[in-house]
Formats: structure tokens, C-alpha cells, sequence
């Protein structure tokens, strides 16, 4: 029998806020003990000063076991592995709605699946209140490009995950953001059509193992002056539907399990230089 994780994810937002060392969002559930004790271990009193979240769709539990391989470089760049039991509905929306407000979904207000923009207190106004610059970086229709508008941040919006990916590395070796977030939906709508283990979808799992994976080196790099919190974060889960196809949003392990890969980089010490 495959039982659900025991953390939430609405456990994920205060954790973050934690990182940074602000106050955060107002309807935030207690942050995730794991988090906090890597963000500790790593930073110390000083906690982190920049956030790079990476935010695949779809990628459940049972895949990153299935096919654990493909996920030798995300976990070289990271040294926490944080399950959650996402939220229900199990849908794009929902679920990132809860990642960055810490509120279950009656609270944040998205109850299906439907893009409206979320008014209640988010990490990004949070962010934005301790003075930090924030930007998501997504294609213009999906759930992470809606549902966080109409805050004092930036919005790259392009047409292809390529086209996301080198705005995300642009702006990596600029370091002008505390806060970058990116969403890549290519495994989502692939395996939608085609079913989760299919190779082409299989192969859309690759490439965001790899553009993460080159994220961080980019990060470790031109980031080395700073303490650095890095998240592989996806919303929920999937599973396999007749017609080789895929879906999710139902109450059930496949849709709900999820893992969060994250790394702590501290700033390189340069006093003795």
C-alpha cells in the first residue's frame, strides 16, 4: 500500500521566508523542520540572501524513484531530498498557489483549475516588503505566469522552455535578483499526450534534470559571493489514464507524492584574500 508523505506542502513558504530571513506571508502554515535545519547547518545566523526555485510540473514521487538515475544531477547540486504531499486538487494552480503562500487552497482562493491572481500575501510580496527583487521567469499562459501578477516584481514571459531557460541563465550572470523562480510545464503537456514513461516524456524529464543541473553550476560560479538556497520544487504529481495517456488531480498517491530536491551554497570566504 503506498501512503501518502507526511509533510504538507503548504509547510514550504515560512521555510523559504525562514532562508531569507523575512517575516512570512501572512496565512503561512509552521515552516518545514527539514528545511530550516538545512538552511541552519548551511548558513547560520546569516541565512541566505539569494533564492533560485526551479519549478518543474508534474514530477511525482514514483517517477524520481522509478527512474532514479535521471536524477544523478540534481541531487550531485543538492543534499535534501523533501517529500510533501501536495494539495487537492491535485492541479497546476492549486498546488503552486499553496507553494508560495503557505495557504491551503479554500485560503489562497484557487479551488480548481483556473488562473486568477491570488490576493492574499504571497512570498513574493513578502519578499518584495524587505526590500528584496523578485522574478519569475514562465510562458505567459501557464499557472506560474497568472497567478502571481500585479506585484512590484518582474515578468519574463517566452513561447518555449529553451527560450525560458537562457533568460533564467541571463539573468543568473547579471545577479541583480534575490529571487528568481522558473517554470518549465515541457514534462506536464508531454506526458499529458503521451503518458508519463514514455520516452519522449521521459526525455522532457531529462531536460529539466539538466537545465537544473547547469542552473547550479552557473549559481556556484557567479553566485560564490553569496549564501544561496536552490530548490528543484514541482507542484504535484501524475499518473497513467487509458490511451497511454496521463493525468493528475485525484486524491491519490501518484497525484499527491512529491519531491523537492534543495541545496544550500554558502558564500565563499574571500578574508583572506
Amino acid at each position: 500500500m503506498v501512503l501518502l508523505h507526511h509533510n504538507t506542502l503548504d509547510t514550504l513558504c515560512a521555510a523559504l521566508a525562514y532562508a531569507m530571513n523575512i517575516t512570512p506571508p501572512e496565512y503561512a502554515a509552521s515552516p518545514s523542520e527539514e528545511l530550516i535545519h538545512l538552511v541552519d547547518t548551511a548558513f547560520g545566523v546569516k541565512r541566505a540572501d539569494r533564492l533560485f526555485m526551479y519549478n518543474p510540473d508534474a514530477i511525482a514521487t514514483w517517477i524520481i524513484e522509478k527512474y532514479s538515475d535521471f536524477f544523478d544531477a540534481v541531487r550531485a547540486t543538492t543534499t535534501l531530498e523533501l517529500p510533501f504531499c501536495t494539495v487537492m486538487p491535485s492541479v497546476t494552480p492549486v498546488c503552486f498557489g499553496t507553494m508560495y503562500t503557505g495557504a491551503q487552497p479554500a485560503v489562497h482562493g484557487i479551488t480548481r483549475y483556473a488562473k486568477p491572481v491570488i490576493k492574499i500575501d504571497t512570498l513574493f510580496d513578502a519578499m518584495i516588503r524587505a526590500g528584496k527583487a523578485c522574478t519569475i521567469i514562465a510562458d505567459r499562459e501557464c499557472s506560474m505566469g497568472k497567478i502571481y501578477l500585479e506585484r512590484e516584481m518582474d515578468y519574463y514571459y517566452f513561447d518555449t522552455c529553451a527560450e525560458i531557460n537562457a533568460k533564467a541563465a541571463q539573468l543568473i550572470l547579471e545577479d541583480r535578483y534575490d529571487f528568481i523562480a522558473v517554470y518549465n510545464g515541457n514534462y506536464d503537456s508531454t506526458m499529458h499526450k503521451n503518458g508519463p514513461e514514455a520516452p519522449i516524456s521521459l526525455g522532457k524529464l531529462s531536460a529539466n534534470t539538466e537545465a537544473f543541473a547547469t542552473f547550479a553550476a552557473l549559481i556556484r560560479e557567479h553566485w560564490s559571493m553569496h549564501n544561496t538556497l536552490i530548490g528543484f520544487a514541482m507542484d504535484h504529481g501524475c499518473h497513467e489514464i487509458d490511451g497511454n495517456c496521463g493525468s493528475h488531480g485525484l486524491d491519490m498517491p501518484e497525484d499527491l507524492n512529491i519531491t523537492h530536491f534543495y541545496g544550500a551554497y554558502a558564500a565563499k570566504d574571500t578574508s583572506h584574500v
